[in-house]
């Protein structure tokens, strides 16, 4: 390895220079509105080519030009927060991003609406000082580098200032440092989102003036190409999101590093693209240890209203569902038989293979939450390897030749499907810690790698070639090689793949793969581990993508990769096709193919289709329908539903009976000896930083024994529950049913006999009671996602199974009326009773309450304590409860700890503890009181009496 020369090096200082600057500018928008900014650069193209028009075509000085093209990148940026962001204000941070490209590509359609620059070819793009220095014999500065070297450390220390010594600027931090605190003292965070997102504009043009600059081309000013993005985003990463000295400084040394690269290595194009993605990779994972980067609800997919139970046994209702497919399938089927010509069979086959990519990205983004941008590298890839197994090996050892047969064309689109499936996997195992937004970063530095270095491998490439051949002839004996043929093969194949992705929607695969996208510690709590649903449902998306890239391939029988398909702006197309169609749904794929796909093909002269189809369509139907078109169409079906409930009259009274409790299903398992503690923890410690929440605490709960968890707030308690749930690291031992779980995972101590409730509730909001249900019921037996996939009958009896034993424990606490309800959509009393419903499903043998009144009214807490007890009977269970509630918690404990500062300052029985010296002073008062304010303890003779969810506060009707 050589060093590069100095002019190289300070090139790519320069380089790097920008990079960093447009690093400064995403850093700024996530440390707002943790919203990784895809648009950061094209948000400047509206100032930068207003910039050249004005001198070049006008004669505007280029100073006073500057200030006004300046001027108009700001008030664009503003725009896109008033129009976009602010309406998205309370959307998923990962909507926001899809927002974002979006916004990209609205600037490069404001930008085409300018006058041509075409008739001034022989012109540069305007600098400030032309001509260039020499202060050296081996160093050239150009005056385009010399601007670079001048504006980019100004427009560093001036954003500096602005942020340390204006009074904006120190409310910007002060909103980005503590959001609720600064709303507290009057800071609005949407003026602050507004001029963080008019600075963002305002650095977004100075980078495009000072790239264009850089190549000097009139012709060329067009979008940011995705190699200076992504490495604009590494250093954004690298700069943990939050540090702009180090965002810039970062930028600097990927500009040398690619000069490095690229001196010594000039034959392997591509290569800093593959470091890149290296670096990404490793920055990522350092940047998500110990932070959620994503806490906000995914809600993706439109919610389904349950059709009324009258309404079941007509006959159009019940295949009203099936009737749009239905539609569309027959509409597939006759439109190549109508339409002869063979173009348009290959038009109508690459939708369909859109569509099978796009499904995809239903299963990772709609259901896992990681929001993938290079889905279509996964094709890219399965589309070569397809290629290349078809092709067979030849191998020369010497003077021996090993020749291999390739294989048959299903044979290695299938192959090809499983190896991508296989490299999904392994990929996603890197972001098994990260959600939503960084795993974008990574899987856009996977398409940038994919497209520059692992697509030009000579290994899927033909004999001496630069491209790959896929020919088709026949599958199964079937003669494929006609367009039409073709198209009615991958039509078979899109029905097969969208059949398996709804069977696996709906059954325990997609429950789970949702639970975790929602809610991960209550998924864990559930048994449900995120590691291993997540590498599922990478491995499932990769499968998928790699499918239909072959087909694709398939279609025009070579691979193009170099200028039509798989290219890393194609993962956008894919992440628009699904959110257009419908992000989550199944038949949103189909919808959104044929919108972005199909429609600029069909209408070619039509000059506001590719608006619809593109930026302007994407931002309509975030602002307006965020379900996209399945959400217009859910629409229609709800007011058919409507219109049809309307026609058969009044619903007539509910018949109220009382119904003894039932007995539930329990599974078999030895009873826990009576002389030894189920759940004993010893020297518990746990540190946040420099402060200890948990200072060596010791407890033991017997079994069928409460045990009660008083002290003040802060004092440690719900921490100590963490720990010994595993969702906080701890020191210490927990030991659980007799065996040491201190080393294990929170879903594995779940499996244990553990069951634990949280504090807000929350539950999985994008899932309904029953589903909620069913996924604790996982517990009792895992649903295999290969068998379900192939529809093997004894996947739909343990399906039926699972709901029938979720629909007993549901009317077994009086929540039939919310069977179909979401959680998102129920107060807090009626989310704390599925909770309880979920321990039922558990069959936990040690359960772990966190506040189990929190949220409900007064009346109804005096009948939780009773209905905790019988759940304890009901399981054989013992319990450690957190509750603040005294006459509840003293009249349902066999035994109370207080603590105070992370420390165990009493325990004992009810009475010793409520009148102990220090708990008095520490928790209840010296006012006696101050215990007795809280109502009447529960009586035993309340047993069997239960909270009613209606009357909890604010009502309980699913809204």
């Amino acid at each position: 390895m050589e060093i590069p020369t100095t002019q190289l090096l300070f090139d790519g200082a320069v380089t790097g220079l920008v990079i960093g600057l447009l690093a400064m500018g995403i850093v700024l928008v996530h440390r707002s509105s943790r919203v990784i900014n895809f648009a950061v650069a094209n948000m400047g193209l509206v100032g930068s080519a207003l910039f050249a028009l004005l001198v070049v075509r006008y004669g505007v000085p280029y100073w006073i030009a500057l200030v006004i093209c300046l001027l108009a990148g700001t008030v664009f940026g503003a725009i896109v927060d008033l129009a976009v962001v602010r309406r998205l204000f309370d959307a998923p941070r990962v909507i926001v991003l899809v927002a974002t490209i979006g916004v990209a590509q609205l600037a490069l359609t404001i930008i085409t609406s300018y006058p041509e620059l075409d008739d001034y070819t022989d012109d540069t793009y305007p600098v400030p000082w032309s001509g260039s220095w020499s202060p050296t014999d081996d160093l050239e500065i150009t005056g385009a580098q010399l601007a670079v070297l001048v504006t980019v450390p100004v427009a560093a220390v001036l954003l500096a200032l602005f942020l340390g010594r204006t009074t904006l600027g120190r409310t910007v931090k002060a909103a980005a440092d503590n959001p609720e605190l600064a709303r507290l003292n009057g800071i609005s965070p949407k003026l602050v989102s507004t001029a963080v997102w008019a600075i963002a504009g305002l650095l977004g043009t100075v980078c495009m003036i000072l790239i264009q600059g850089r190549q000097g081309s009139l012709t060329q000013i067009t979008e940011l190409g995705p190699g200076t993005l992504l490495r604009a985003l590494a250093a954004a990463v690298i700069a943990r999101m939050v540090s702009f000295p180090i965002a810039l400084g970062a930028g600097v040394l990927l500009g040398l590093l690619q000069s490095f690269i690229q001196f010594n290595w000039l034959d392997q194009p591509g290569l800093t693209d593959l470091v890149l993605l290296i670096l990404v990779l490793v920055a990522v994972f350092f940047v998500s240890r110990g932070r959620d980067t994503e806490s906000s609800a995914f809600s993706f997919a439109p919610k389904i209203k349950p059709v009324p139970e009258r309404l079941k046994g007509v006959w159009w209702v019940r295949h009203l569902e099936r009737a749009g497919l239905l539609v569309l399938g027959l509409i597939a089927v006759v439109v190549p038989l109508i339409v002869t010509q063979p173009s348009r069979h290959l038009l109508y086959t690459v939708i369909l293979g859109y569509a099978i990519c796009a499904a995809s990205v239903t299963v990772l983004t709609g259901w896992a939450g990681q929001l993938s941008l290079g889905q279509m590298a996964f094709a890219g890839l399965g589309a070569l390897t397809a290629a290349a197994l078809n092709r067979g090996v030849r191998i020369e050892l010497g003077d021996t030749v090993y020749e291999y047969r390739g294989l048959t064309f299903p044979a290695a689109v299938l192959v090809a499907s499983l190896v991508t499936a296989a490299l999904a996997a392994i990929v996603g195992a890197g972001a098994l810690r990260v959600r939503g937004l960084l795993l974008a970063v990574s899987t856009f530095a996977f398409a940038v790698a994919a497209e520059q270095y692992l697509y030009r491998r000579k290994t899927f490439h033909d004999e001496g070639m630069d491209t790959a051949s896929f020919p088709r002839s026949s599958v199964f004996g079937i003669d494929i090689a006609s367009q039409r043929s073709y198209y009615y093969l991958v039509l078979i194949v899109l029905v097969v793949v969208l059949t398996v992705v709804g069977r696996l929607r709906r059954s325990g695969v997609g429950r789970t793969t949702i639970g975790v996208r929602d809610n991960p510690a209550s998924a864990a709590a559930y048994t449900v581990g995120a590691a291993r649903v997540k590498l599922r449902a990478f491995a499932l998306a990769g499968g998928i993508a790699g499918l239909g890239g072959a087909l694709l391939a398939g279609a025009v029988q070579t691979v193009p990769y170099t200028d039509k398909y798989f290219l890393s702006p194609d993962s956008l197309v894919l992440v628009s096709i699904v959110v257009i169609g419908g992000l989550g749904s199944v038949s949103g794929p189909v919808l959104g193919a044929l919108w972005v796909i199909g429609l600029p093909a069909i209408f070619p002269d039509n000059e506001l289709i590719p608006m619809l189809t593109s930026s302007m369509g994407l931002l309509i139907l975030l602002l307006y329908f965020p379900g996209g078109l399945v959400q217009i169409g859910y629409s229609i079906r709800d007011a058919l539903l409507a219109w049809a409930d309307r026609k058969l009259g009044p619903a007539a009274p509910v018949k109220t009976t009382t119904v003894a409790p039932q007995a539930l299903t329990r599974t078999d398992r030895e009873p826990p000896p009576d002389n030894a503690p189920v759940l004993a923890t010893r020297d518990i410690r746990v540190r946040f930083g420099g402060r200890t929440a948990v200072d060596g605490v010791s407890v033991e709960v017997m079994p069928h024994e409460i045990v009660g968890l008083i002290g003040t707030n802060g004092a440690g308690k719900s921490t100590l529950m963490n720990a010994i749930g595993g969702f906080v690291p701890s020191t210490g031992t927990v030991e659980l049913l007799g065996g040491d779980v201190s080393g294990k995972a929170p879903a594995t101590r779940a499996g244990t006999g553990l069951g634990r409730t949280f504090q807000a509730a929350t539950l999985f909001p994008e899932l309904t009671v029953g589903e909620t249900v069913q996924i604790a019921l996982e517990a009792r037996g895992r649903t295999g996602m290969l068998s379900t996939a192939l529809h093997l009958p004894h996947t739909f009896g343990r399906e039926k199974a699972k709901r029938a034993e979720a629909a007993d424990l549901i009317d077994f606490l009086g929540l039939g009326r919310y069977a179909d309800a979401f959680i998102g959509d129920l107060s807090t009393g009626t989310r704390r009773i599925v909770e309880l419903a979920g321990l039922l499903a558990l069959d936990a043998r040690v359960l772990c309450l966190d506040e189990p009144t929190a949220g409900v009214a007064q009346r109804e807490t005096e009948a939780f304590g009773p209905l905790i007890q019988e759940i304890r009977r009901e399981l054989g269970a013992s319990m450690l409860v957190i509750e603040h509630d005294m006459p509840l918690i003293m009249g349902i404990s066999d035994r109370v700890y207080c603590l105070e500062t992370g420390r165990v300052i009493a325990a004992g029985v009810p009475h010793e503890v409520r009148n102990d010296p220090k708990v008095i002073a520490s928790y209840l008062g010296t006012d006696e009181r101050a215990i007795e304010r809280s109502g009447t303890a529960p009586t035993p003779a309340a047993v069997g009496a239960r909270p009613d969810p209606a009357s909890a506060p604010g009502g309980d009707t699913p809204a």
